[in-house]
């Protein structure tokens, strides 16, 4: 793969065969993000772990301290004093059979889907529709809840779902570029520490196997994960 001249420059402030601190690796990320645009921050973490088994799933939520930097479009399904708390709390679209029939014409102009536990009969139905892109209410990640304005609050606030991949990898948002180090460390070192302590029974061996960090457009920086395997060893 031929990569660009600003990606090329960046790469040149990472020796490849280190493994970088914490602080160091978000230093130097920030350091080579040359777009334009305020570049998103990711965590990408491999586990010892085997999503093909239930009892090895890795999948929760966390509110990162200093958000995302992103703009989050809430869509709650609720009724009544529920409705009406959700949209006081800021939700873009609040509804019910109305918002069924709206997403299934095609409406997705949301980032966090949340639900009343009363209204998952309705948001059953779009189970093709949310699952795919992530946005299917779960009582796991925080999202099927009876107080949706505290749900709708955390959402803007910077809450996010973390969950393994096929490839038993979780990928992440940790902010902004324009955070720079010091809050990018404290979200990543809250998002590690909810992984952490997600660890299942069943999972054996190392079970932070590798991380990396990496602008929108940069790199990936690989971090020690011997600090967080030490964590995880002892939880």
């Amino acid at each position: 793969m031929k990569h660009g001249k600003k990606y090329v420059e960046s790469a040149k402030l990472i020796d490849r065969t280190k493994l970088y601190d914490t602080a160091d690796a978000l230093d130097i990320a920030v350091k080579g993000a040359t777009a334009k645009f305020d570049e998103t921050v990711e965590l990408h973490v491999r586990l010892g772990v085997d999503s093909r088994h239930a009892d090895q799933q890795v999948r929760g939520a966390v509110v990162l301290p200093n958000g995302t930097g992103k703009n989050v479009r809430v869509a709650v399904f609720a009724k009544g004093d529920k409705a009406d708390a959700a949209a006081a709390a800021g939700a873009e679209v609040v509804g019910a059979e109305d918002l069924v029939a709206q997403i299934q014409g095609g409406f997705m102009d949301f980032d966090v889907c949340i639900a009343s536990p009363d209204m998952m009969g309705l948001v059953g139905r779009l189970g093709k529709l949310l699952g795919p892109r992530g946005l299917m209410p779960s009582p796991k990640a925080g999202t099927v809840t009876p107080d949706v304005a505290k749900a709708v609050t955390e959402a803007k606030a910077g809450k996010i779902e973390y969950r393994l991949d096929k490839t038993n990898i979780i990928h992440c948002p940790i902010g902004k570029v324009s955070f720079g180090p010091e809050k990018l460390k404290e979200n990543l070192d809250t998002l590690m520490d909810a992984i952490v302590k997600a660890k299942p029974a069943a999972a054996k061996g190392q079970y932070i196997r590798s991380c990396a960090v990496a602008t929108t457009m940069g790199p990936g920086i690989k971090i020690n994960p011997n600090k967080f395997t030490a964590v995880s060893t002892a939880q």
